[in-house]
């Protein structure tokens, strides 16, 4: 995660490009033809956005019920040392998805997201072993709620947010740290603290990776025009990617606080 949003943050000059970048965009903001022709573009750049992300969202969701729902898989994976990996493995694919940006492929990092999510199932998997089934449900869509508002006003906004960037990622950074750091000290306060936190980031993220996918759209018809599709293509998969994030994070923060355990 750290790594996808810290590669990714912009700076003040770098809005600036963007926002000229809309002036020079053919037709943009004019009410023409070329104008309902870049919203045409925009709307079909987040639509496959979006897709990407359904179907990670699906595919997590099938693994985490397959490792869940049979038992030798889940005593391998959560019985044994095997548990590191599904818990650091997701996070080391973003990292290198997010370093290696420019230099793969659309179909590397196609793979790369693909496994991600099932990897991402696998870890998910504990939740359905630890919480109830009405639990997961619950917050599963509380999260969706929270993350369709702040996607939308995020995308509507005529708000500049780049300003929230820095804070964003310093509360990021602190949330990452502390949940790893809790992995090993098993803390009930440290894990609501995080927990809390992690709700207002990743909700403040969403808006912000919204208005962000905006601009590098604008960025890419800036410098692109209807060429560069495999970059285009790279760009949906990375941000079907930081949505992803934003909405599995969200569950995990509020199944942390509010659901409730299996008993026995």
């Amino acid at each position: 995660m750290l790594a996808n949003r810290t590669s990714r943050n912009r700076s003040p000059s770098r809005r600036r490009r963007i926002h000229a970048v809309e002036k020079t965009v053919p037709g943009h903001g004019t009410g023409s033809y070329a104008s309902s022709q870049y919203d045409m573009g925009l709307r079909k750049y987040l639509s496959g956005v979006f897709a990407y992300m359904s179907g990670a969202l699906v595919l997590s969701a099938l693994v985490a019920f397959a490792v869940a729902n049979i038992a030798p898989v889940a005593a391998l994976v959560f019985g044994t040392p095997l548990k590191w990996v599904a818990i650091f493995a997701p996070l080391a694919l973003v990292m290198f998805a997010s370093f290696r940006f420019d230099r793969l492929s659309l179909g590397t990092l196609h793979g790369l997201f693909w496994g991600f999510a099932g990897l991402m199932g696998v870890s998910l998997a504990s939740a359905l072993l630890v919480f109830t089934g009405t639990s997961i449900v619950q917050a599963f869509l509380s999260a969706s709620i929270v993350f369709l508002t702040m996607a939308l006003w995020g995308y509507t906004t005529k708000r500049d947010l780049s300003g929230w960037g820095n804070f964003l990622m310093v509360g990021l950074i602190g949330v990452i740290g502390a949940s790893i750091i809790n992995l090993f000290l098993g803390s009930g306060t440290l894990s609501m603290v995080v927990s809390v936190v992690g709700v207002i980031v990743f909700t403040g993220l969403t808006a912000w990776d919204m208005q962000r996918l905006k601009g590098e759209y604008l960025e890419h018809r800036g410098a692109h025009g209807h060429t560069g599709q495999e970059h285009l293509g790279k760009l949906q998969v990375m941000g079907a990617l930081s949505l992803y994030l934003n909405l599995i994070n969200l569950f995990q923060m509020l199944l942390s606080l509010f659901g409730q355990r299996q008993e026995g």
